[in-house]
C-alpha cells in the first residue's frame, strides 16, 4: 500500500507538471485560455527562426470576409467558420511568396529532434515532412484567425489555443486551413472549443476584437486554385495549389459571391433574414451602390375621376367651392387649370371631354 500511494502521488506530480508546460506562458493552467499573436511576433516556443519573406508586408486589419458559407461554429463561443476555399479569404501579393518553403525545411532537417516533434504534430512521418511543405500553400491571413498552435519545448510539440492576427503569412493545405505559421515555424492544427470568456495572454493589437475571430474549415473538395486579394494593388489574383514561389500566379477578374443562404428565424423579423448586399464586384458601377429608377407615372383615366372629398377643400378661399360642380361646361375647365401650382392636380387630362371634369363630392360645399 505504500508504494501504491507513492506511484499515485509520483503520477499526479507527472500530470501537473504537464499541465504547466503546455501553456505557453508556464502558468498552471491551459484551459480555457487563448495566446494573441501578432502577425510579425515570433511567439513563445518557436519551432524555427522565421521564414515569412520580408517582401511580403502584412495587410492591414480588413474587415472580416463573409463570403458564402459563413455560419457560426458550435463551439462554446460565438465564433464564425468559414470554408478553406471561400475567394477572398486569404491575401498575399502576386509573383511574391509570403513564406520561404526551402528554408522552413532545412531548418527542420538540421534538426531531427524537432523535425519528428513537427511531424507528429501534424500527423505525418519525420521522413515526409519536406514533401508536405512543398505542398502548401503561402497566403496571408486577411482576419484575426483562431487554431491550435504549438511550441516546441523540452523535446516535444505543445499546443495552446491561439488568435493569429490579420496579415499573418501562413501555409494551407489543399482544403485551405492553416498548417504551418511562418514567423516561428510552428505547425497549426484546428482549434478546440473554449468557454464563452476565456482567459486572454499575449499582446493584443488595436482592431483585435473577439467577435470578429474566425474559424476556418476544411473545404469539401480539394481546392486546386485560391483566389487571392492583392491589398496593394487592389486587384485579385489565382495561385495554384501547392505553388510555395507563386510563378504561376495570374490575375482574375473579382469574384462575384451569391448571397450566403440565410436561415429564417422564428423570433426575427422577416426583414432580417434578407441577405447581405453583394461586394463591390456586381454589376454597379466601382463606388456606386444600385439604384432603381422610379417607375413611370400611370397615365390618368379617361373616365371620370374617383371622387376625392379632401380635394375641394384646398381651393383659394375666394372661390365658391360648388362653382366648378354647377357648370359642366368648358369654361370651368379652364378655369381650374389656373390654379395655384399647390393644390392637388384634378384637371382632366388634354383632349378628354368636358364632362370628364372631376365633380365635387356632396355635402363638401359646407
Amino acid at each position: 500500500m505504500p508504494r501504491l500511494a507513492t506511484a499515485l502521488v509520483a503520477v499526479a506530480a507527472l500530470v501537473a507538471l504537464v499541465v504547466v508546460l503546455t501553456r505557453p506562458s508556464g502558468s498552471p493552467s491551459a484551459r480555457g485560455e487563448v495566446f494573441l499573436q501578432p502577425a510579425s511576433a515570433t511567439g513563445p516556443d518557436p519551432f524555427t527562426e522565421s521564414t515569412a519573406a520580408r517582401e511580403a508586408v502584412p495587410p492591414p486589419q480588413s474587415a472580416a470576409p463573409s463570403p458564402q458559407g459563413a455560419t457560426p461554429s458550435t463551439g462554446a463561443t460565438a465564433t464564425r467558420s468559414i470554408s478553406g476555399a471561400a475567394p477572398g479569404l486569404y491575401g498575399g501579393t502576386q509573383s511574391v511568396t509570403s513564406c520561404d518553403v526551402e528554408k522552413q525545411i532545412r531548418a527542420l532537417s538540421a534538426q531531427p529532434a524537432k523535425n519528428e516533434a513537427f511531424a507528429s504534430a501534424l500527423g505525418i512521418r519525420p521522413q515526409s515532412v519536406p514533401g508536405y511543405l512543398r505542398s502548401l500553400t503561402p497566403v496571408q491571413l486577411r482576419t484575426d484567425t483562431r487554431v491550435t498552435n504549438h511550441g516546441y519545448r523540452d523535446g516535444k510539440a505543445t499546443g495552446y489555443q491561439a488568435v493569429l492576427q490579420a496579415g499573418t503569412a501562413v501555409l494551407i493545405d489543399d482544403r485551405g486551413v492553416p498548417r504551418v505559421r511562418c514567423a516561428c515555424g510552428n505547425p497549426l492544427g484546428p482549434p478546440v472549443a473554449l468557454p464563452a470568456d476565456p482567459k486572454r495572454h499575449g499582446q493584443p493589437w488595436s482592431s483585435y476584437r473577439p467577435s470578429n475571430v474566425v474559424v476556418i474549415a476544411p473545404s469539401e473538395q480539394v481546392v486546386h486554385k485560391f483566389v487571392i486579394y492583392d491589398h496593394h494593388d487592389r486587384r485579385w489574383f489565382e495561385r495554384d495549389r501547392g505553388d510555395h514561389q507563386g510563378k504561376h500566379d495570374k490575375p482574375v477578374p473579382p469574384p462575384v459571391l451569391p448571397p450566403a443562404p440565410v436561415t429564417p428565424s422564428h423570433s426575427a423579423p422577416a426583414t432580417s433574414t434578407a441577405p447581405a448586399s453583394p461586394p463591390a464586384t456586381s454589376h454597379s458601377p466601382a463606388g456606386e451602390a444600385p439604384v432603381s429608377s422610379p417607375p413611370p407615372a400611370s397615365p390618368p383615366p379617361s373616365g371620370p375621376s374617383p371622387k376625392h372629398p379632401s380635394e375641394p377643400a384646398s381651393k383659394p378661399a375666394s372661390e365658391p367651392a360648388s362653382k366648378p360642380a354647377s357648370r359642366p361646361t368648358p369654361k370651368p375647365a379652364s378655369k381650374e387649370a389656373s390654379k395655384p401650382a399647390s393644390e392637388p392636380a384634378s384637371q382632366p387630362p388634354p383632349g378628354s371631354p368636358p364632362d370628364s371634369a372631376t365633380p365635387s363630392a356632396p355635402g363638401t360645399a359646407e
